[in-house]
């Protein structure tokens, strides 16, 4: 039904007609979208403001994933009430935001973002040296905030009331056409917001579209904006391309983009590394996975594999010097992490459980005495596991140690004790020298 709908809408607006600032109003009977398929939250909020009189609308991304068949994970709502309004009209709501305010509307488990109609920029908008706009509280009409929002799939309007879409710029006939199209013209929008260079990417891939040529050229020549962009935002942008479902093919994109070499470090590290390149593209597809089984991820676990071997390399380095291996690779765990710190805004929460599941890498080779059941009761244990395994199919490891590691797990308290490696000569002359003296472990007399 979809696809009869998007064929019927993209012979209505074809591309030769020119665009308007009256939209394209699509009943359901042809889209088919019934406001059942939104979450209750969205509808109760869009309900809520059109009884107080407000329009509100369910926008964006969640128009267009029901139009092509999938299901949306967050449903945006834009209205022409103002961030005040929007709070005074809810219980539980906060306006967040400095450079475009919006409202953080919670209810129950889930929140919902509301933004108000954004106005077309004038030219006394405040921006930096770039053309990067750094303050857009501007409010506007319903056709000047279609006209600001990024690509034509991006600016469709759902009623929940009336079930209508509302369209400005055909992007229902380019999701028909399968091409990811600019409003406006392409390089104006991305001095305004060089992250909308990455966004073409993931939206491309993830969708299965191609970008327009008037939106893809400048890219290339573009890509160093990215420099002028506040560190949190391309972690948060990064971190939603690699857990779109389609990591591996948006990495390949952006490199054939060239949005990489400098630009992003961490595309440095994943596509430029020859020796890492296997465990790299097994932990991306491994995540690709899991997302479109939809199943949970951890971005701790997933930047832990990026920059494993950025680690690895900096930690022989550093016991090249003389230094002993353990206080290594905690140096080297800082230094990869603070040179990505300067283009990725890594929170610490995450940064904390990156060098949980690195640091706990070493103590696998330990396979005798009481270290192996210590290991096993490390709150990060099983992400490190997990980490191990990917070690050992790509090569990195013995697999038999992966498979040892398995076994233990798995194994009652009598295996588990028949498991373990005999102790060498060495350590058990060190364990000796440990142990305290006066017999069974008796502090001496007089201490």
């Amino acid at each position: 039904m979809i696809r009869k709908f998007i064929s019927r809408v993209s012979k209505a607006l074809g591309r030769k007609k020119p665009l308007s600032s009256e939209p394209a109003v699509i009943p359901h009977s042809v889209h088919g979208i019934r406001r059942e398929h939104l979450h209750s939250s969205a509808r109760r909020v869009c309900e809520t403001l059109q009884d107080k009189g407000f329009k509100a609308y369910v926008v964006g991304g969640a128009v267009r994933d029901l139009l092509i068949g999938e299901d949306p994970k967050d449903f945006d709502i834009a209205t022409d009430a103002t961030p005040e309004q929007v709070r005074a009209a809810f219980r539980r709501a906060r306006i967040i935001g400095r450079r475009f305010q919006i409202v953080h509307v919670m209810i129950g488990a889930e929140t919902l973002e509301v933004t108000t109609f954004r106005g077309e920029l004038g030219h006394d908008a405040k921006k930096d040296a770039h053309g990067r706009v750094l303050h857009d509280n501007v409010f506007g009409t319903q056709a000047e905030d279609a006209a600001r929002r990024d690509f034509t799939v991006n600016a469709l309007y759902y009623d929940p009331a009336s079930e209508t879409i509302v369209d400005y710029h055909h992007g229902v006939a380019d999701l028909k056409q399968k091409t990811l199209r600019m409003i406006g013209e392409p390089r104006a929008r991305y001095r305004e917001d060089p992250v909308r260079m990455l966004r073409a990417v993931r939206l491309a891939a993830k969708l299965g579209l191609v970008i327009d040529p008037a939106a893809e050229k400048p890219i290339r020549e573009m890509a160093p904006l990215l420099e002028n962009v506040p560190p949190a935002r391309l972690f948060d942008e990064m971190l939603k391309l690699l857990t779109s479902g389609h990591a591996v093919k948006c990495l390949k994109q952006l490199r054939d983009a060239g949005l990489h070499h400098g630009l992003l470090p961490l595309l440095d590290v994943i596509l430029e590394q020859p020796l890492g390149e296997r465990f790299v593209m097994l932990a991306l597809e491994n995540t690709d996975q899991r997302v479109r089984a939809d199943k949970p991820i951890s971005p701790g676990f997933l930047f832990a594999t990026l920059l494993w071997h950025e680690v690895l390399a900096q930690w022989e380095r550093i016991k090249g010097k003389g230094e002993r291996p353990i206080p290594a690779l905690f140096a080297a765990m800082d230094e990869v992490l603070d040179s990505q710190a300067e283009k990725l805004a890594i929170t610490r929460r995450i940064a904390g459980d990156i060098k949980d599941i690195w640091a706990i890498q070493p103590r696998f080779e330990a396979r005798a005495g009481k270290k192996p059941y210590g290991l096993l009761e490390q709150p990060r244990f099983r992400a490190g596991y997990d980490f191990l395994l990917l070690r050992a199919e790509s090569g990195e490891v013995p697999q038999e140690l992966a498979d040892w590691w398995t076994r233990f797990i798995d194994a009652d308290g009598d295996e588990r004790a028949a498991m373990l490696l005999p102790e060498t000569a060495e350590k058990k002359k060190r364990r000796r020298r440990k142990k305290p003296a006066g017999g069974r472990g008796e502090t001496p007399a007089g201490e």
